[in-house]
């Protein structure tokens, strides 16, 4: 057979849905895990630090409503999961994007199955909010970090908007006018907005077993089909 006419390698890399979807498709199950955490869990974020911070300031200067014992276990668990994501990242530093994606979703999908599963077995069970909190949190560590490493532009967080938001309005045309970037930061932000409405919607209606399982399913999904293309 003639050299130009054998087939060309397929590119492993390109397989599945590019990096750019799926970090949107992750923005929306942030928005989905905070309503759960804050609205269901006792005013505590496990997606969104920044929010955290502040809530633990509330905490404790005795704010009703929110809890230092359980903002402290929702930093906490986002530290490890950041440090582990940090590890898995630096394992696989010199493979590829596609795998470094799946391989940290799919430890996301089955962190926030497990705690679906425990919200699905006790049902409004007080004993449960650490241990929902603490999953959910490590979860999102580690996705943030792995996030972080694969260095797709205009997403080094899915969990955080400030910076997007910033970015969206100063280089508009009301900032300096160039606009790089509007149409993935503008996505983002509804994104996130969309992930937040449809959480606390089936919290009000139902009960956090829902939104639960919907961001397990999601973050499995994406497990299989990510891409290493941005």
């Amino acid at each position: 057979m003639d050299q130009n006419t054998q087939p060309k390698s397929y590119d492993r890399e390109a397989r599945g849905l590019r990096l750019v979807v799926v970090l949107l498709g992750l923005t929306v199950v942030s928005g989905l895990i905070d309503a759960v955490s804050y609205l269901g869990l006792g005013h505590v974020f496990t997606a969104n630090m920044t929010g955290n911070v502040v809530v633990l300031g509330f905490a404790a200067a005795g704010a009703p409503g929110f809890s230092v014992s359980r903002t402290l276990t929702s930093l906490g668990a986002f530290l490890v999961g950041a440090a582990t994501g940090g590890r898995i990242a630096l394992r696989m530093d010199t493979g590829s994007r596609r795998t470094w994606a799946r391989v940290s979703l799919g430890a996301e999908a089955l962190l926030v199955g497990v705690a679906a599963v425990i919200a699905f077995v006790a049902p409004g069970d007080s004993a449960t909010t650490h241990p929902l909190i603490a999953l959910t949190a490590f979860a999102m560590g580690l996705r943030n970090a792995v996030v972080r490493k694969l260095k797709v532009t205009d997403f080094s967080t899915t969990t955080v908007l400030t910076m997007t938001l910033t970015g969206l309005v100063a280089d508009s045309v009301a900032g300096d006018g160039r606009g790089p970037g509007t149409f993935r930061r503008l996505a983002a932000a509804v994104a996130m907005a969309v992930g937040a409405f449809f959480g606390a919607w089936l919290i009000l209606h139902h009960d956090l077993r829902y939104p639960l399982l919907l961001a397990a399913l999601v973050a499995g999904v994406f497990a299989a089909i990510a891409s290493g293309q941005e």
